[in-house]
């Protein structure tokens, strides 16, 4: 049997596209040896044109960077032992199945997406926010927030990691810290009314909620594209459970706070949604920052639904306290903070 050997774009590790993704989708094409039958015609090697390439993805990898700027390249193929191309470092620059809509590389030779990853200072923020402004509540029930919060502190970071280097493992780090949070969120916040009938307890529903993620974790693997999508799917069933909640509480500033979450979620996935949808649209009028808008956004919309949850928390988990809602710095100012004080005796919303 004769060797294996790679069409000319192959061995060459491409034409001046990005070899990762040209290995990726499956651009170098092998054509059998001549022994194996009648000689095949070898392909021409495919063309790197504004034709078969979008607008964003001709200006990543052929484009270069504005303002001078040299834009670190993803690692040259070498050939394996068997002549063909190797996968390039999951950890090199844009190896990501997902590109946002900022231009990359414009601002810094290190930094691909500028604006999206100094948005994420917005988690820094937040995060020791919620604790200091909810003192009171972790006095009492420290673990529920103190884990949120780190983990919250966390997704600022991989974030910020993901949009400076459009790697592939910044992307899964990126997306599997919101669903790790999400699941920390659920199983110490999830009220005990809306259990399944299967779960008896708090404890059954972490295994469960544990198990879950796990799975999830697992399956965020097999097309890292589509996490996002289903990761926002999730806030229309915490919009779901507060809308139940709001029903049996007569507190209006409570119904104040959710209302202005929900504002400032619309405006976030409204956001997240014209960056990855209406792109060409952003980049014709030279505005291709709306990811860079959801990163702060998202995280004013967590200072209200944070304080929120808490609130629910202590009407079922501590009955002998009363929650109150206050705001910071002042009731008067037009944007305020909300943060949950505990008063007693407490009687049932």
């Amino acid at each position: 049997m004769g060797e294996v050997r790679v069409s000319g774009a192959a061995a060459a590790c491409g034409p001046s596209t990005n070899n990762a993704r040209n290995y990726r989708h499956g651009y170098y094409r092998f054509v059998l040896p001549q022994d194996f039958g009648s000689p095949i015609k070898e392909p021409r090697p495919r063309e790197t044109t504004e034709k078969n390439l979008s607008q964003r993805a001709y200006k990543r990898h052929v484009a270069p960077a504005g303002n001078g700027l040299q834009v670190p390249q993803a690692p040259k193929c070498t050939p394996d032992v068997r002549g063909g191309p190797t996968m390039p470092s999951i950890f090199s620059y844009q190896s990501a199945e997902v590109d946002w809509c900022e231009g990359n590389f414009e601002r810094s030779t290190i930094i691909a997406e500028y604006y999206n990853t100094i948005s994420n200072v917005s988690f820094f923020v937040l995060s020791p926010a919620l604790v200091y402004l909810n003192r009171q509540y972790c006095q009492q029930r420290a673990l529920p927030l103190y884990f949120v919060s780190g983990l919250l502190f966390c997704v600022g970071i991989f974030s910020m990691y993901f949009h400076m280097t459009l790697s592939y493992v910044g992307q899964l780090l990126d997306e599997l810290s919101i669903l790790w949070t999400l699941a920390v969120a659920y199983s110490f916040w999830y009220p005990k009314v809306y259990f399944p009938r299967c779960i008896k307890s708090r404890k059954h529903f972490f295994w469960l909620s544990g198990v879950t993620t796990v799975i999830s974790t697992l399956m965020s693997f097999i097309k890292p594209a589509f996490n996002a999508y289903a990761l926002n799917c999730i806030a229309f069933h915490l919009l779901y459970l507060t809308w139940c909640e709001l029903k049996k509480c007569n507190d209006k500033r409570v119904h104040r706070m959710a209302a202005a979450m929900v504002v400032w979620w619309v405006l976030a996935i409204s956001s997240w949604i014209s960056d990855r949808w209406l792109c060409g649209l952003w980049q014709a009028i030279n505005f291709p920052y709306f990811h860079s808008f959801w990163h702060v956004l998202i995280a004013m919309s967590l200072l209200y639904c944070c304080p929120l949850v808490i609130y629910f928390d202590v009407n079922y988990e501590m009955p002998s306290f009363k929650p109150k809602l206050g705001y910071w710095p002042s009731d008067s100012w037009p944007v305020v903070v909300p943060y949950i004080t505990l008063e007693e005796p407490h009687k049932q919303c």
